[in-house]
């Protein structure tokens, strides 16, 4: 589990991951990343507000989610080194229903949508920088759809402990259980059956 402590680290992680990025470009899509930090449970993204903003965690984890008949619903978890975003709320510039709350103490770091378009209109390399994540924000997405539908109980926590093994270190049963669309029982008995 690395931490990344600044902006610079942020935007290099971001390159090396998504689409290498030349020293001089990584300098200007790093002038439009801001850093916060966040105490545990404190929301980032509510309810109701237009998602502005890409997420990178550089300490801690974070925590997408929403409500569904009262129920609290996990739709995402990121950690040191991972993204998160309401992609809906972004395209469509409408209030979101996906919130996201800091899950541990976090140093979070924010890319604005609108600055990083900006950027990517003058600059090719971003542009492409820009298209990689979001195209793979949407594969992700259309992986874990196509999971639920085809995969067992067993077989999604399997899914979970290899794409996630910190989130699946750090997050409680009842949030690991939302997120793979199960009851906190049935996960209990997926993971004796692993022991």
């Amino acid at each position: 589990m690395e931490e990344y402590k600044n902006r610079i680290e942020i935007a290099e992680l971001i390159s090396n991951r998504i689409y290498p990025l030349a020293h001089d470009d990584i300098k200007l899509f790093t002038s439009i990343i801001t850093q916060e930090e966040f105490s545990k449970g404190e929301m980032i993204l509510k309810e109701g507000e237009i998602a502005n903003d890409i997420f990178w965690v550089g300490k801690g984890m974070i925590r997408e989610f929403y409500y569904k008949n009262g129920k609290d619903i996990t739709e995402h978890f990121a950690c040191e080194g991972q993204g998160a975003l309401s992609i809906t709320s972004i395209f469509k510039n409408e209030p979101t229903h996906l919130m996201i709350e800091a899950y541990e103490n976090s140093i979070v770091f924010r890319i604005p949508y609108k600055k990083f378009i900006t950027l990517a209109q003058k600059n090719n390399s971003i542009s492409t920088l820009l298209r990689k994540l979001l195209e793979g924000s949407l594969i992700m997405s259309q992986e874990k759809a196509d999971s639920w539908r085809y995969e067992t109980v067993q077989e999604r926590y399997e899914r979970f402990l290899r794409e996630y093994p910190e989130a699946a270190k750090r997050a409680s049963v009842n949030h690991i259980a939302s997120y793979l669309l199960m009851t906190p029982e049935t996960l209990s008995r997926v993971r004796a059956k692993l022991s």
